[in-house]
């Protein structure tokens, strides 16, 4: 079973950088032109589990800055990447995630993407970053 949400998270990393545009529409004369680019990503995990824990522990009370997120985001992804080429018998997520540094991906993005690197920590024990932060549990 845990091998199979592993394989989800492939699904996730494409869900994660998916974008979405809509096309230029051009008035009566032609010289009117409406363009609107809207891009959104999201992290789908297809974890009922993680799901549920997000919702139970992300607070807003708690919330950090965009900054503080994308900063150990790009810690935990350079970690992440490095053991799935790596790979071992204590490593069996396979998918690399692609995160690009220079990319504004938003709060809402990163802030749950940050909580579910949390979650494998904490719950399901798999150390990602020797020394990161943790997510208080009561």
């Amino acid at each position: 079973m845990k091998q199979f949400f592993f394989l989800l998270l492939i699904v996730w990393i494409v869900g994660a950088c998916s974008t979405q545009r809509s096309s230029s529409k051009s008035g009566k004369n032609g010289d009117d032109m409406i363009i609107i680019d809207t891009t959104e990503y999201d992290v789908e995990t297809f974890d009922k589990k993680f799901d549920q824990w997000y919702q139970y522990y992300q607070k807003p009370s708690m919330y950090k800055a965009q900054s503080y997120y994308e900063s150990w985001n790009r810690q935990y992804v350079s970690a992440w990447n490095a053991k799935c080429l790596r790979g071992g018998k204590n490593w069996t997520f396979e998918p690399v995630v692609g995160y690009e540094n220079t990319e504004d991906y938003g709060f809402e993005m990163n802030h749950k993407l940050f909580y579910y690197f949390m979650y494998v920590e904490n719950v399901l024990k798999i150390q990602i970053l020797p020394g990161g932060p943790k997510v208080y549990q009561p």
